[in-house]
């Protein structure tokens, strides 16, 4: 038999947390070396929900992601970004519980040097 307990209140989720949790996922991903700045001019509305190369707006509980990536050289560029948008999506549907519209990557540098492998 199960049990169903009704809450017994609300749960928030500051965009702080939302754009950190972004960028862990994305910085987890092979091939990703860092979050670059981003797009120059954004004006203070939008600064509201950006932070180190993360942009999110949300809407009737969606997430709409833009990411701004520097990868290392010597990857397949499209397979990363499409690693990237898995994993983050993954990560805000699984463990926040919101719905992702989209998780658009830019691909804003390359990194020259090699990763050094520990």
């Amino acid at each position: 038999m199960d049990t169903y307990e009704e809450p017994i209140g609300n749960t928030t989720v500051d965009p702080d947390v939302i754009l950190t949790m972004i960028r862990l996922a994305a910085l987890g991903v092979q091939g990703v070396c860092r979050m670059a700045s981003g797009p120059a001019g954004l004006d203070d509305l939008v600064k509201k929900y950006y932070s180190e190369g993360v942009k999110i707006d949300v809407e009737d509980h969606t997430v709409y992601i833009d990411l701004y990536l520097v990868l290392y050289r010597d990857i397949d560029l499209r397979a990363t970004a499409h690693k990237v948008q898995e994993e983050v999506s993954r990560s805000i549907e699984e463990l926040v519980g919101m719905n992702v519209g989209s998780v658009n990557v830019h691909i804003e540098d390359i990194e020259l040097r090699k990763k050094e492998i520990a």
